[in-house]
């Protein structure tokens, strides 16, 4: 199972096994910190009673040595690893981790009370999943290390997919497997290892109680204490986050958040920073200019590498390997080649995520509050029909006329793909209330449950009315339930699995939690201003770089993928989505896929986005029939040898974790 995950931890692997008490834990190394062999893993407690498998970095190592140290307790090397079992010991699993600044996914099994904890950082940014497979409880960073145990059944989920098809991503804790789910961010969950007991789970940090206890104690300085102190708190976040023993760099999109990051990266470091941009010749995509001149102005090691079509598309193949199971977010494509870009030269990266969801950065925040502060008050009725007026029109046609007034336009005002975006936003206009138009913004098809044949309906975050039912505003209600599902499910899903696909970790500093926290204690005013998000983020960047460097419109990160179906992806397009292609497989209806590919390839109607989720999914489901049918060969061939030669191992505990299984070749 662990040799799976070799893209994760190249450097060093460990397995440990108590087989009286059928536990096993399997440890890949990505050497960071310590890269002796005191660094090893799956590492063993002082006195024995725990063991620790752990995925991730506590960056507030150092200071809770020094407080053990104080407290008594040595160490014999300098990993963080070890400070970890030391703070189990001293305070207690649930306590250490609230102690924790950090990303982290880790095992631990405590000998003494004979009892397994899973747990997972403050946001998830590392994976953990887990699940019963008959008597055999299996979980890992990744599903392809439980699929390597003969236990596991790979049967797809429908009703997951059909919330797959609703996002573009699975949300927590379902995963594309029955029987699988996710560890929840901010949780340790807890499970003696008798066949099919069932976890306790507990959380020890969320969002919505940072999020309730941000309004009822707001911060009441002033704008210029409110930037010094986000100044502070970031300096000091980047300044942990910067601790390796290995190299260690950053992305660069020339954008608020990464050049946020790097500037105060290279005010604290005494060498230049280096830093990693990737740029595309189609001029609508491409930030490369921008990060090149927030380089330049800061004296970073700027590396860009301008990619071609060809290349990018070329990722395309990799993406089920990478992700394991259906994701749709086509970021993922620049992402994995800004990654495989940098590994070249460093083993670690920083990265501007997070800016977005703390401090109202998404364009979509802005087109929600507009439509709904001009709409709201009319009847729905009245709104549905003003819909099918609007969209009556192409988004060509809208595109057209966009082009005519552009240029008397102020500049933020200015907008790329014009039309997709106003047709889409007029399709919201019949929505029933404002949480009801906000769920309509993020949805990717319409009546997933009816294109996924066999699915009903999963309850989510978003569905779930006791979640922060009493958020006093819109604007809140969307920062929050981006930053509970579609931060941790979409934004660092793609960060993690893309980086640590090329063995390259990646670190995000605005997501340490007392940054998160204070941001959540600042009122709208200092999110929001002129129109534009993130004011309080770019007072701060305005403390190193001049604001002309990156005032223009958000452009985010992404790749022409709507031109690209319509020309060079076309055949491999329209491969996946043939219509007998899709009866066959009995998951998805075909007319609706059909209607949109027919209609993207007209020029009628832009539906990347939807098509994208199509086309994962068939991607993934390619290449799972191609790995159960590589398994089914392989059992066979086992199966040759043993009643041929009467020799071989069968591998078995009753309950509990089996120890690791070779991944299949």
């Amino acid at each position: 199972m662990a040799n799976c995950l070799r893209h994760r931890g190249p450097d060093d692997f460990g397995a440990w096994v108590d087989a009286a008490a059928g536990i096993a834990l399997g440890h890949r190394r990505l050497s960071i910190l310590d890269l002796s062999p005191l660094g090893h893993q799956p590492m063993h407690s002082a006195s024995g009673r725990y063991t620790l498998s752990f995925n991730g970095e506590i960056y507030n190592f150092r200071a809770l040595r020094a407080e053990l140290e104080g407290l008594g307790h040595s160490f014999r090397g300098h990993s963080d690893t070890e400070v970890m079992l030391a703070c189990f010991v001293q305070w207690g699993v649930r306590q250490a981790v609230q102690r924790f600044t950090g990303m982290f996914a880790f095992a631990l099994w405590d000998r003494e009370e004979r009892l397994l904890y899973l747990a997972r950082d403050r946001f998830g940014e590392k994976p953990l999943y887990y699940g019963w497979m008959g008597r055999t409880f299996l979980f890992g960073s990744e599903l392809k290390a439980l699929r390597a145990h003969p236990d596991f059944k790979a049967d797809i989920d429908r009703d997951a997919l059909a919330l797959y098809f609703e996002h573009g991503y699975l949300p927590a804790p379902y995963s594309i497997y029955r029987g699988v789910s996710k560890v929840l961010p901010g949780t340790v969950l807890t499970m003696a290892p008798e066949a099919g007991s069932s976890p306790t789970v507990t959380p020890y940090w969320s969002v919505r109680t940072v999020a309730e206890q941000g309004n009822a104690n707001p911060f009441t300085g002033t704008e210029t204490e409110a930037v010094a102190r986000l100044d502070e708190l970031l300096r000091d976040a980047v300044k942990l986050q910067m601790e390796a023993d290995v190299p260690l760099g950053a992305f660069l999109s020339g954008g608020v958040d990464s050049s946020t990051i790097v500037a105060l990266m290279q005010a604290q470091s005494t060498q230049p920073v280096r830093t990693f941009s990737i740029g595309f010749h189609e001029t609508a995509f491409n930030e490369a200019p921008y990060a090149k001149a927030v380089a330049k102005h800061l004296g970073t090691a700027h590396t860009e590498l301008y990619v071609t079509p060809e290349e990018a598309m070329a990722v395309i193949p990799r993406i089920p390997m990478l992700y394991d199971e259906p994701f749709a977010d086509s970021s993922q494509i620049p992402t994995f080649l800004v990654s495989q870009l940098a590994r070249r030269d460093v083993t670690v990266s920083l990265s501007g995520d997070a800016g977005d969801e703390l401090f109202a950065g998404y364009n979509t925040y802005f087109w929600g509050l507009r439509i709904w502060n001009h709409i709201g008050w009319m009847p729905q009725s009245l709104r549905a029909l003003s819909a099918r007026g609007l969209t009556m029109l192409s988004p060509s046609s809208w595109d057209s006329l966009f082009r005519m007034i552009e240029p008397i336009l102020p500049k933020r005002l200015r907008q790329r793909n014009f039309g997709s975006k106003f047709r889409a936003m007029a399709g919201l206009l019949p929505a029933e209330s404002a949480e009801a138009l906000y769920r309509a913004i993020l949805t990717h098809w319409e009546a997933s449950g009816s294109l996924v044949i066999g699915a009903s309906g999963s309850p989510t975050l978003l569905t779930d009315r006791t979640q922060w039912k009493n958020s006093p505003n819109l604007l809140q209600y969307m920062m929050y339930h981006d930053a509970v599902m579609y931060l941790p499910d979409n934004i660092l899903v793609k960060v993690d699995r893309a980086a640590m696909g090329v063995s390259l970790e990646t670190r995000i500093p605005l997501l340490d939690h007392r940054v998160v926290e204070f941001a959540w204690q600042l009122p709208a005013s200092m999110k929001i201003r002129d129109g534009r998000g993130k004011w309080i983020l770019r007072q701060v960047l305005s403390r190193y770089i001049p604001p002309a460097l990156i005032d223009r419109p958000k452009m985010g990160f992404g790749v022409p993928i709507g031109a690209w179906l319509r020309g060079p992806m076309k055949e491999w397009a329209e491969a996946l989505l043939d219509e007998k292609r899709l009866k066959g497989q009995g998951f998805l209806d075909p007319d609706p896929i059909r209607d949109k590919w027919d209609e993207h390839l007209s020029g009628k109607s832009d539906w990347k986005v939807p098509l994208w989720s199509a086309l994962m999914f068939q991607a993934w489901l390619e290449h799972e029939q191609q790995t159960t049918l590589h398994e089914t060969q392989r059992e066979s061939m086992r199966q040759v040898r043993l009643n041929g030669d009467h020799q071989g191992l069968v591998c078995r505990l009753d309950h509990g974790v089996d120890p690791p299984h070779a991944c299949p070749s």
